[in-house]
């Protein structure tokens, strides 16, 4: 990471506090604690994909993870971050501005509708989601924004046995197949486990 980024994300950091206060955004509000579960666990995502170029959709993006940490270190993909909570909307507009990052579209609005609209239907190489719902229902929000071939990233803690059992039904539905499954620890030493799925058709 470069400095210039590592001084972006302080500010993300500054301005993530400071809206905390105002609306819960996040849990979690030790400073050190929001680089490690917040800041690394969104990156961690670049070690199952290559980050060039791609139009990248970050389906209930919250307070913009994992899609913002991952733009400040790869400036080059397109980002849309797509949101339900009016507030949380309102912050990722905030903080896009003052973090002076491009080529990023945010929508207020939920997954189930948008993706069935041609406007975003099958118009993303890659969709992400973190901690949003199970499995088997992301499969259903995030797959159908993917053009054919692209790759779904799913962020989960630990114990996805259940989860990866029941959601083949929604696999085979969406035209998805499991292309691998990451296993890895933040520096705080919590487990962590990226699913990534390809959209076959």
């Amino acid at each position: 990471m470069t400095s210039n980024q590592s001084q972006v994300f302080d500010v993300y950091l500054e301005e993530l506090l400071k809206w905390n206060k105002k609306f819960n955004l996040t849990a979690i509000t030790d400073p050190q604690e929001i680089k490690i579960k917040h800041f690394e666990d969104s990156l961690t995502i670049l070690q199952a994909i290559k980050l060039t170029n791609q139009s990248v959709v970050d389906i209930g993006s919250g307070a913009g993870f994992p899609g913002i940490p991952l733009k400040i270190v790869c400036p080059e993909i397109k980002l849309t971050l797509i949101e339900a909570t009016r507030k949380k909307v309102e912050f990722l507009k905030h903080v896009v501005s003052v973090l002076g990052l491009k080529n990023i579209e945010i929508i207020w609005g939920r997954a189930e509708e948008l993706n069935k609209q041609a406007k975003y239907k099958e118009k993303f190489d890659v969709a992400l989601a973190r901690a949003v719902a199970k499995l088997d229902k992301l499969i259903g929000y995030c797959v159908p924004f993917l053009k054919p071939g692209g790759i779904f990233i799913a962020q989960k803690g630990p114990d996805i046995d259940e989860e990866l059992k029941t959601a083949q039904k929604d696999l085979e539905k969406y035209g998805g197949s499991i292309k691998e499954v990451k296993n890895f620890r933040l520096s705080n030493k919590d487990q962590r486990k990226l699913i990534v799925i390809r959209k076959n058709r």
